[in-house]
């Protein structure tokens, strides 16, 4: 296979670990035989300082040639000005709308290796694996927003929108997740108090009850889920929520195996390219120390090759180097409880030399 990348390095921590899941991404070209080129582009803080804008045309039009886009991070104090003109986020939310990337797909899933790095106890987490669909184009994120008056007088106001079709759309996705995993699928709302969320009840009701009778369907409120996810997340397979919503809970649930640093997620859309990242943050704290780890933009680069590129098996390679270097005893700081650790470019080294076909 013949495939274009684009990469988005942007801020903080994301370039050393792009760099990592490239050298991967380069690896398994030459072990199975295909031809990779890569790109890369701006996006975030550096894109401000360059060129004054988070998300330049010319990254833009790179993504939107390319077959797929793998991303690392944007942000950092430097551009955290309440009253900054644009701010590294905006070129997020920017290329997720150019690209018509509606679902953001979380794995939540614990690797043997790393159970007691969580801070739940083994028997409460030991065999979670959930697959969160979060919507992403729409919602609250999305909504009119502004302010008026001066002063104590002052106020502002974001509003929450969802239409038909919005919840639709990411419904039969995760519904149609559902149908290849445990054949169940859980909805997160505040339909109690929100009317957003009596028309997502609605619609995915309707949805499940005419198009996916078969699989095994509950709801459950946004509060009753953030603490269901911490007494008892083995009883989920795929959930689906909204925008603030599924922002919120998947970072609650990335927690459980211990850190940021193992979970990558997947923005796809009705056709095009996807995007693919860590679902960490830029973590400019420790940018440049060697002290990163690379190994969530590693599995995000797997998701990368499952669903863009429908190379299975390369996938499941790289899944299975991660797996036999955390059986290795390897670990980055973060998931090292405090014992020995190694740096961002010999865990991707490690990773590397476990590979194969």
């Amino acid at each position: 296979m013949k495939a274009n990348l684009v990469l988005l390095p942007g801020d903080g921590i994301g370039p050393e670990i792009v760099s990592e899941a490239q050298r991967i991404l380069e690896k398994i070209a030459e072990l199975f035989g295909h031809e990779f080129s890569f790109s890369s582009q701006l996006i975030g803080g550096i894109s401000i300082d360059k060129t004054g804008d988070p998300l330049p045309q010319e990254t833009i039009d790179a993504c939107k040639a390319s077959d797929a886009i793998l991303l690392g991070a944007v942000g950092g104090p430097k551009w955290d000005d309440p009253s900054a003109k644009t701010r590294p986020e905006a070129g997020l939310l920017k290329i997720r709308k150019e690209l018509g990337l509606f679902a953001n797909l979380r794995p939540i899933r614990l690797f043997d290796q790393l159970v007691d790095s969580s801070p739940l106890k083994r028997e409460i987490i030991e065999g979670t694996d959930i697959l969160f669909f979060r919507e992403l184009t729409g919602g609250i994120y999305f909504g009119e927003s502004g302010r008026s008056g001066s002063g104590e007088d002052e106020t502002a106001f974001q509003s929450m929108a969802y239409s038909v079709r919005e919840v639709e759309r990411i419904v039969r996705m995760a519904a149609k997740a559902a149908q290849q995993r445990d054949n169940r699928l859980t909805s997160v709302d505040k339909a109690n108090v929100l009317e957003p969320s009596r028309l997502w009840r609605q619609t995915a009701a309707r949805v499940m009850a005419e198009e996916f009778p078969d699989v095994q369907y509950d709801v459950v409120l946004v509060d009753a889920m953030a603490m269901h996810l911490i007494n008892r997340p083995r009883d989920f397979d795929v959930v689906v929520t909204g925008n603030l919503f599924g922002d919120i809970l998947t970072d609650e649930a990335s927690m459980l195996p211990g850190s940021l640093g193992m979970l990558p997620s997947a923005s796809l859309g009705s056709d095009g390219p996807g995007l693919y990242e860590p679902i960490h943050g830029s973590a400019p704290d420790i940018a440049g120390q060697e002290l990163a780890n690379p190994l969530a933009t590693i599995l995000a680069a797997a998701m990368l090759l499952r669903h863009s590129l429908s190379l299975l098996d390369e996938a499941t390679a790289i899944e299975n180097a991660v797996a036999a270097v955390l059986a290795d005893g390897l670990r980055t700081k973060d998931i090292a409880r405090g014992g020995k650790h190694i740096g961002t470019k010999e865990m991707g080294a490690a990773v590397l030399e476990r590979l194969q076909k």
